[in-house]
């Protein structure tokens, strides 16, 4: 009797599908990536858990960092864990966003040791940090924790509390920990494809 009511609710199901379309993706061969579910269930977090994070999950997120790609392999990116009573206290002199996260990953970058672009003299330090702060981002959600990328920091402040930041930019922070927050109003807000990219 069982087995009959769950072959009615499976038929059900897959009419529901084929009406509203949602199967013609897997339909026609077009199934998403991981990577791609990834990034778009991916998130801004701004409320967090006091739930601290295990050894394993810090170590994992900075194997992601360590692993990132950077101008000519120069690596000119530095990662400080910050997880002590007293280390977010001092963080939060200088930002109003940590959002009681139980971790924050503070990335600078040296410009003096990174690939400069010899036609106009850039600077790639900051880009890439960037690039290693996304790698933090992709690798905590991957593991199902939130995070955000916060950019707003008083970095005066943050090198008088961090003597270990001397000779670095500190150009991103990331909060990390197990979400207390849905995604925000605008967080499925994006550019048609027709106005983001162009064929040349």
């Amino acid at each position: 009797m069982a087995s009959k009511f769950f072959k009615k609710l499976s038929d059900l199901t897959h009419i529901h599908n084929r009406a509203a379309f949602t199967d013609v993706p897997k339909r026609a061969g077009m199934t998403e990536s991981a990577f791609k579910t990834l990034v778009r269930e991916r998130y801004s977090c701004r409320a967090f858990k006091s739930t601290p994070l295990t050894q394993a999950q810090i170590d994992n997120i900075l194997e992601a960092a360590r692993l990132a790609p950077t101008a000519a392999n120069k690596q000119p990116v530095h990662v400080w864990v910050v997880k002590s009573e007293e280390g977010l206290a001092k963080l939060k002199k200088a930002t109003d966003y940590t959002y009681g996260a139980p971790v924050v990953f503070m990335v600078g970058a040296k410009p003096d040791a990174a690939w400069v672009r010899k036609y106009d003299g850039k600077n790639g330090a900051e880009i890439d940090a960037a690039i290693v702060g996304t790698h933090i981002m992709l690798e905590a959600s991957a593991q199902g924790l939130g995070n955000v990328w916060v950019g707003s920091f008083d970095p005066a402040q943050i090198k008088a509390d961090f003597p270990e930041t001397e000779g670095y930019d500190v150009v991103c922070l990331f909060p990390v920990g197990i979400a207390d927050a849905a995604p925000g109003p605008k967080h499925n807000e994006r550019q048609l494809p027709a106005d983001f990219s162009s064929e040349i």
